[in-house]
């Protein structure tokens, strides 16, 4: 069986990750900074540690990585890398800035942007982090960075991902999907993943 890390994970799990994860010849194993949703491993994502190199077929991370300071993308990019068997792939989505800010220049920073299972989403809380979890207190919820498509690619690829599959996702969405490889493989192998992992 193969297995995936799932960093980031907070309260979901395997079957709210991407259809080509939540199937039988997958398992999931549960990465979080929050002792409170319960995961197969608390840690960070600059410090990954507890998950030993080479172990993973590979990583998904779900609206994870806005939540470091820029500088600390690169270290979590080489953990991700350094987790990974050789043949694996990483999956990251985020929010993306550039679909964001065309709704902050017309003036609707606290307007609805879409619902959320936490409630109704503004494009401040894309920006900043979801207010009412800063509210309760939950800090490592603040978003501390931000991509866009040329700038989630070009971070892949300075941490040394050989390849990326994009797809950008304007309103309602407001989201970037990335699935990248740290070995050359044909084209096409690269295509059929994406269409595996990115949403229909």
């Amino acid at each position: 069986m193969k297995r995936f890390l799932h960093v980031g994970c907070g309260p979901r799990k395997k079957s709210q990750t991407t259809r080509g994860f939540n199937t039988p010849e997958w398992s999931e194993l549960r990465f979080d900074i929050d002792s409170a949703v319960s995961p197969d491993i608390i840690g960070s994502m600059t410090d990954m540690s507890a998950v030993e190199s080479a172990s993973v077929d590979a990583v998904f991370s779900s609206h994870s990585i806005e939540h470091l300071y820029a500088h600390q993308v690169p270290v979590a990019l080489a953990e991700f890398r350094r987790v990974l068997n050789p043949e694996g792939f990483a999956v990251i989505t985020c929010p993306d800035l550039q679909s964001v800010a065309a709704m902050i220049a017309d003036d609707k920073l606290t307007d609805q942007a879409y619902i959320s299972p936490a409630g109704p989403i503004s494009p401040l809380d894309i920006l900043y982090g979801h207010r009412p979890s800063l509210a309760r207190g939950q800090e490592y919820m603040a978003h501390r960075c931000g991509f866009t498509q040329k700038v989630l690619t070009g971070t892949l690829r300075v941490a040394g991902f050989t390849m990326v599959a994009f797809r950008r996702r304007s309103a309602p969405y407001f989201d970037l999907w990335a699935l990248a490889v740290t070995t050359m493989i044909p084209e096409p192998e690269l295509r059929n993943l994406a269409s595996i992992h990115f949403p229909g």
